[in-house]
């Protein structure tokens, strides 16, 4: 009996309570374990990526579709995801492999952004889909953080945990959101293990182009079917 549970933005920006009620709650030893959390990125973090959810105001998305000064943008949304960190210092996240983990997704990012505006210069190219796949790759970056950062938190209190990255940063592989699913999931015991996964997930039909701003629950709900969870559940 596996249960798959969603962790949304504003709850995991206060981690401290979703690990002492919920992931831990009164269980103990292999009572904390077949359960999945899908988590999505600190509040706030995605509206500094793509755009302001309710209010529509930009953000670095923007900065790419117009060609402005994206690179500068993403260093200053590092500053603020390290600050983001700094919170969780007292529930044992490691703030230097922290660090480590999201400075290098950050210049992936801008390094992926680049040659992208490089072909979108050239003229040679449908404008949408580099605009898509620009969208995909920013969106990725606030769940790879929070969903690193919480399984760093689960091991260094103790609690077995896998992170599952679902964003396909370090792969090229053409394959579909639920044959990527399906591949994670391969080989995971989750009696032994809680797995942590990100909200968002690449695939060959773009998570983004499909769903939008919804990515992070198509995901949850994706891993419940595959897993053949008895219950999911959204905190």
């Amino acid at each position: 009996m596996i249960t798959v549970e969603k962790i949304g933005g504003t709850s995991m920006s206060k981690f401290d309570e979703v690990l002492r009620n919920i992931i831990i709650g009164n269980r103990k030893g292999d009572d904390l374990y077949n359960r999945i959390f899908v988590v999505s990125a600190y509040s706030g973090v995605t509206n500094w990526l793509l755009e302001h959810k309710k209010t529509g105001e930009p953000g670095i998305y923007d900065l790419f579709v117009r060609d402005q000064d994206y690179s500068a943008a993403l260093d200053a949304l590092l500053d603020k995801l390290l600050a983001i960190n700094q919170t969780f210092a007292s529930i044992k996240l490691d703030l230097s492999i922290a660090e480590k983990f999201i400075t290098r997704r950050i210049e992936q990012c801008k390094n992926y952004l680049t040659s992208l505006a490089e072909v979108l210069a050239s003229g040679y190219v449908d404008k949408q889909n580099i605009l898509l796949a620009a969208r995909e790759i920013l969106a990725s970056i606030g769940e790879a953080h929070s969903a690193f950062n919480s399984v760093n938190i689960l091991q260094n209190n103790g609690i077995r945990s896998t992170f599952v990255d679902l964003c396909g940063f370090h792969d090229a592989e053409f394959i579909t959101i639920d044959e990527r699913i399906m591949k994670a999931f391969a080989n995971i015991d989750c009696s032994s293990t809680i797995p942590v996964v990100t909200g968002y997930t690449k695939g060959t039909e773009g998570i983004m182009r499909e769903f939008d701003r919804g990515y992070s629950e198509v995901t949850f709900c994706k891993i419940a079917v595959e897993v053949g969870a008895t219950e999911a559940v959204i905190h």
